[in-house]
Formats: structure tokens, C-alpha cells, sequence
């Protein structure tokens, strides 16, 4: 495992980390606290010491699995929620400093910890960071020594660089992946000025990218990847990055012809994005021990090579960039 620095809280993190949405089983399915309690345990057995969850993930128990786990560990494993996605409807009103601060003290409850190294907003609408008194609420909470920093998660480039304009918020968790790349163009930059930690969310596309799935690949009636590649429950740009479906699959395929070899291309879609020295930490899912130990085969594959790297920013390039790059 490599360790990165996360920005300005200059916590020293696994560059692969673990992302807990499905944590306790596939998307749409029980919550599995033993599968849960193994692919943590499988994670931090592995060398990661960074975790990000949210206090919607199944209603609140991927945090508390979270909590479990990291408490029966004697390893410091860095914990970060996120908070703000159970106000419904989901709207900038719905954002008040009391209501925040409620889902901050819920989360402490949930994992058991006496504070959470990294709060963030998930992804609220764009108003939201137009407004200093949500932002001045953190620095209260940190006083208390409910959290020890702020971060935001984002759906596009546009809230991320609004976002690093406060002071105390340390990182920006956003989508970034091959078939998601214009962060790389102007926030990487602007973040880096001001030591501001880059999470990537999504890397793998919602499983697009592990080129594993095909035309006639079908997703449960609770998978996101089936009810919401419209846009229909959050934003499209969360499922497959907002690519159109088929479309990504063409885009796949020409990534298999550049890595024959590969039955996963899980690991080379991570190599990409690790060749970037501004990422502090990539975030991909896992619903089964083994995808952990997929996720972190990247270490077992030779570096990619500037020609390899070049011919994948290529087939963005040719299929992807002309029907989303500037969506988010």
C-alpha cells in the first residue's frame, strides 16, 4: 500500500481507500453485517487506513459498521461520513446550521467514536455554497471536538472550486475517473494552491470501468444503475458518470482491445487515475471481500506506461468527451 497526504489535514492516507455505499452486500439487498464486518476488517488487514461512509449508506448502518469495526482495531483508521442527504425534499431551504449539527451528533452515536476526522456535505444543491453560516457552523463543531475537519462532496467542478473558498474546508470529494475527466483541467490546480485534499468518487463508474459488464448484464430493481441511469432519483452523473449506457460500452470494449490480457480492468482504471499526483485517495466500493482485494491488485500490475495512458485518454477523447465533459 502507498499513503498519500490529504490536504491540510495532514492526515497520511491509503491512495486506496474504501468506499462503503454497499458495504453490507449488493446494492438493493439486506444489510449483511458479516459481510459488512469482513471486507472492513479484509480492507485494514490490506493496509487501508482511510474510510469514507455517509449516514444515509443503508440508513445509517453502513456507519455503524464502520464504527464496529474501526473500534475493535488497533490500527488509527481515519473515519469520514457525510451528512445533509436526508433532508427531504433535498433543497438548499432544507439546510440550516441546527439541522446540520443534529446529523453530526446522529453519526457520533452511530459509529461510537468520540469524533469524526472528516465531516462532509453530501452533495447539496449548489445554493448551499453560496452560504458562509452552513460553512462557519463546522468551525463550532470542530470547537467542540465533535469533528476535526470539513470536506465537501460534490457533483460538479463548479461547486468544488465555490467550496475551497472557505478556509476550513480541507478536502472535495468528487467524481473523477477515465470517462470522468474535467476536474483534472482547472480544480485540481485551484485545490492544490490551497492545500486542499482531492478525493475520487465513482472511479470505477459505477462498475463500467471494470469491464465486466455487457449489453445483457441486468441490475436488481434497487440498484441505482437500473432505476436512475435518467436521472430520475439523484443526479444521472452518479450512474456509470452519467455516460449513456451502451455508449460506455463501446468505450469499454476499446479499452479491452488496449489490454487483452486483462480480465479485469478494474486495477488499470485506478493506475489512471493514481497517475495523477493531486489525488489524495480514490474511494471504489466493495460489496464482497474480494472486491476489496481486486480493487488493491493495482500494486500487482506494471506501471502504465505514457503511450498506454495516452491511448486511453484517446478513447475518451473519440467516444466519451463530446457527450458529457462539460455536464458536471
Amino acid at each position: 500500500m502507498n499513503y498519500r497526504k490529504l490536504g491540510k489535514t495532514n492526515f497520511n492516507i491509503s491512495e486506496i481507500a474504501l468506499g462503503t455505499w454497499q458495504v453490507g452486500g449488493k446494492w438493493g439487498s439486506p444489510f449483511n453485517d458479516k459481510t459488512a464486518d469482513e471486507l472492513i476488517n479484509t480492507a485494514i488487514d490490506k493496509g487501508v487506513n482511510f474510510i469514507d461512509t455517509a449516514d444515509v449508506y443503508e440508513n445509517g448502518l453502513s456507519e455503524t459498521a464502520v464504527g464496529r469495526v474501526v473500534r475493535s482495531r488497533s490500527e488509527r483508521i481515519y473515519v469520514a461520513t457525510k451528512c445533509g442527504r436526508h433532508i427531504n425534499p433535498h433543497l438548499n431551504e432544507g439546510y440550516q446550521p441546527k439541522v446540520l449539527q443534529k446529523f453530526v451528533e446522529d453519526s457520533l452515536k452511530r459509529t461510537g467514536l468520540e469524533t469524526l476526522d472528516l465531516i462532509q456535505l453530501h452533495c447539496p444543491p449548489t445554493e448551499v455554497y453560496y452560504r458562509p453560516e452552513i460553512f462557519e457552523l463546522f468551525d463550532r463543531l470542530k470547537e467542540q471536538g465533535k469533528i476535526q475537519n470539513l470536506g465537501v462532496s460534490v457533483e460538479k467542478v463548479e461547486e468544488g472550486l465555490k467550496a475551497i473558498e472557505y478556509p476550513n474546508v480541507t478536502t472535495v470529494q468528487i467524481i473523477f475517473n477515465l470517462f470522468r475527466q474535467r476536474p483534472s483541467e482547472l480544480f485540481f490546480k485551484e485545490a492544490q494552491k490551497k492545500d486542499v485534499g482531492i478525493i475520487a468518487r465513482v472511479p470505477l463508474a459505477s462498475g463500467l470501468l471494470t469491464g465486466l459488464f455487457d449489453s445483457k448484464t441486468t441490475f436488481g430493481a434497487q440498484d441505482h444503475r437500473n432505476f436512475n441511469r435518467g436521472g430520475a432519483a439523484f443526479d444521472k452523473g452518479e450512474t456509470f458518470s452519467g455516460i449513456d449506457y451502451e455508449l460506455g460500452l463501446k468505450a469499454v470494449e476499446a479499452l479491452k482491445a488496449l489490454f487483452p490480457e486483462a480480465t479485469n480492468l478494474a486495477p488499470i482504471a485506478l493506475q489512471w487515475i493514481l497517475s495523477f499526483n493531486e489525488i489524495s485517495c480514490i474511494i471504489p466500493g466493495a460489496s464482497k471481500a474480494s472486491h476489496v482485494e481486486s480493487n488493491l491488485s493495482v500494486y500487482d500490475l506494471p506501471q502504465l506506461t505514457p503511450e498506454k495512458i495516452a491511448a486511453m485518454n484517446a478513447i475518451y477523447e473519440q467516444y466519451i468527451k463530446p457527450e458529457v465533459h462539460q455536464l458536471w
